[in-house]
């Protein structure tokens, strides 16, 4: 027996109100977006035909938040390159990675939140150690992810190693290791693509 809560359901009507059947009140995606930010879930449906349309309108609700003033959390550079994967080969790696990411980001925001607290009354600001912090959690996000793949994709397996030899290299320059680790994660991806056409095309 669990004691889950059953996720709210909220109905999106022909004029586009949006109806919550727990409160059998009226809402706004201001008020989703709230709900969301408390951590209550809920699942939207199209009070005609029934169509679950919750990722339409999580898109909604990220769509005026980043329309606000100082609330942008997405790059532009991220939102082009993401509109290119539409459609592209890595299409299916995308959300499982993205997804996969902002879990060990939120794991972690704990620590990143100290950090941030630090910059802002400390004395030194260790602005650039939280980038570098990040960053170095970006690599590990895609090396963890690359492994967990390569236990269902053989061939991401073989990729890996090239990651492996980079982080070995010599030490002799501070920028040495990070571009290494840089550039083989670029070449990994780029073989995925590779492999991923390739089988796709034998299909």
């Amino acid at each position: 027996m669990t004691n889950e809560k059953a996720p709210i359901t909220i109905k999106k009507y022909a004029n586009r109100r949006l109806y919550n059947t727990g409160t059998s009140t009226y809402v706004t995606l201001e008020d989703l977006a709230v709900m969301v930010k408390k951590g209550e879930d809920f699942v939207v449906f199209d009070a005609k035909t029934g169509e679950e349309i919750t990722r339409s309108v999580l898109a909604q609700i990220i769509f005026e938040q980043e329309g606000k003033n100082g609330q942008s959390l997405l790059p532009i550079t991220f939102l082009r390159q993401l509109i290119r994967f539409y459609g592209d080969s890595m299409q299916m790696l995308v959300p499982s990675y993205l997804e996969y990411s902002i879990g060990n980001l939120t794991s972690e925001q704990q620590k990143y939140r100290e950090q941030i607290q630090t910059a802002i009354g400390g004395k030194d600001l260790p602005g650039r150690q939280i980038f570098t912090a990040l960053e170095e959690q970006a690599r590990n996000n895609m090396a963890m992810f690359s492994q967990a793949l390569g236990m269902f994709n053989p061939f991401v397996a073989a990729t890996t190693g090239a990651a492996g030899e980079a982080k070995a290299a010599p030490s002799g320059s501070s920028e040495a290791a990070p571009t290494a680790d840089f550039d083989a994660l670029k070449k990994q991806l780029q073989d995925m693509q590779s492999q991923i056409e390739s089988l796709s095309k034998k299909g």
